[in-house]
């Protein structure tokens, strides 16, 4: 492991602008300051990264992923969400530690690839303690930032329309427990806790309103997929006469640490409530446009007030966890929707990307780029690494139009280095591959 203190001689988004010639000197996990290359000299002893010719920016925020599902990529090409979600829980009813942990470590370090330094994990309801305990080492091996959300539902229903796998439950009070208990073991680190539900079918009203009253004592976060497809409001007016986003108000479950996951089908009347309780939003792309579900809102949404931040979604749905491809993808379906060339460019979408649900998820504002006082959660690119990248016009339009997992130099979590040259610097590639081939343990 390694802690930088100084990035000399860097091209700098800040502020909503790019500060050419800048040294950047961290320390205590944030950024101290931001100053012309070379009018500080520099401490004899300070660890440093050149970064002449390179350009630093915040690092992603991955508002949504299902770690374990980086074992089940291409998983049921072709379904519909529904048939989809049963093979997937048939896998993660199966799910060992050692292939949670595989998947875990695998789909966090392809995560930091693309210049994610933290992410949030929607992890499924699950019985073994094991499981998760895996999916935490993982987290904590390769040295990124995670809100991990631990998985619970309170209503049983084997076909999952109205309510979630059996085998994948337990009593309330137990998920809870368990979470308090991850929330000790994880005291400190870079990982926080928060809550994961399946959707408004997986939760009775009476577990809506335990969940939150756990969740706000605590100040977690809690994460819900939230009409992906038409299916939760079609549910939702079957069994409780009124649609998803009713329901939940009804329940009393719309508040301003909820992260609503997807909300494709979230029409304007929807927009205004979800605005109103200070509800987030996680918008994924990719993982809506493979399985079919559609485009979300975003602009809508956007202007109605809601935060919007962006998300993959676990490989099984997208099939990576590259932030780079879901920052231009998430800029041009919107654009082909709308028939709008200029909407969503790099400053709007870097700002989702860094920080639209942060205050949701109990995160560091990141207030438009690099400045003093912020985590020094940083990624470094080096276009000049692809020629596609070529010639650099405008340092944000390379980003948003066409750089790559290639053209990410070093990534920094806390000042750390965690990620250089196309390599973790904390885990031994080689050991994923075989594990997730089947050849170990993991």
């Amino acid at each position: 492991m390694r802690t930088v203190d100084l990035i000399t001689d860097v091209t700098v988004w800040s502020a909503g602008g790019w500060l050419t010639g800048q040294d950047v000197r961290l320390g205590g996990g944030r950024v101290v300051s931001l100053t012309p290359a070379g009018s500080v000299p520099p401490d004899p002893d300070a660890v440093v990264l050149d970064g002449s010719g390179g350009h630093l920016v915040p690092g992603f925020v991955n508002t949504h992923t299902h770690l374990h599902q980086a074992g089940m990529r291409g998983i049921g090409e072709g379904r519909p969400l529904l048939s989809w979600l049963r093979l997937v829980g048939e896998e993660t009813v199966a799910l060992t530690p050692g292939q949670a942990y595989a998947a875990a470590a695998a789909a966090s370090t392809e995560a930091l690839r693309s210049g994610t330094t933290t992410l949030v994990e929607h992890m499924w309801p699950h019985p073994d303690p094991e499981v998760h305990d895996a999916v935490l080492r993982a987290l904590h091996d390769t040295g990124i930032r995670a809100v991990f959300c631990r998985g619970v539902a309170d209503r049983p229903d084997v076909t999952r329309k109205w309510g979630f796998d059996p085998r994948l439950m337990q009593p309330l009070d137990e998920v809870l427990a368990h979470t308090d208990g991850i929330r000790a073991a994880t005291a400190g680190s870079r990982i926080s806790v928060g809550l994961a539900v399946p959707n408004p079918r997986s939760l009775t009203p009476a577990g809506m309103r335990e969940v939150r009253a756990f969740a706000e004592e605590r100040g977690l976060p809690v994460s819900l997929h939230l009409l992906e497809t038409a299916t939760d409001e079609l549910a939702c007016r079957e069994h409780a006469g009124t649609g998803a986003v009713g329901f939940l108000e009804a329940a009393g479950f719309l508040w301003d640490r909820l992260l609503a996951v997807h909300c494709v089908e979230l029409d304007a009347a929807g927009q205004e409530v979800l605005a109103r309780h200070g509800v987030a939003v996680s918008y994924n792309p990719l993982s809506n446009m493979r399985l079919g579900s559609g485009i979300a809102p975003v602009p809508e949404m956007l202007a109605a007030g809601l935060r919007v931040g962006l998300g993959v979604d676990g490989a099984a749905s997208n099939d990576t966890q590259d932030m780079l491809e879901a920052l231009r993808i998430g800029s041009y379906l919107q654009r082909a929707a709308h028939r709008q060339a200029d909407l969503l460019g790099f400053g709007a979408m870097m700002a989702m990307a860094t920080d639209g649900a942060s205050s949701a998820l109990g995160l560091d504002p990141v207030p438009d780029g690099v400045v003093a006082g912020a985590r020094a959660d940083l990624v470094l690119h080096r276009f000049e690494r692809d020629f596609a990248c070529l010639p650099v016009r405008d340092p944000g339009a390379t980003l948003l139009t066409c750089a790559s997992t290639r053209t990410v130099d070093t990534v920094l979590v806390d000042g750390e280095a965690v990620f250089a040259d196309g390599r973790s610097l904390r885990l031994a590639e080689s050991t994923l591959v075989e594990a997730l081939l089947g050849r170990s343990a993991g």
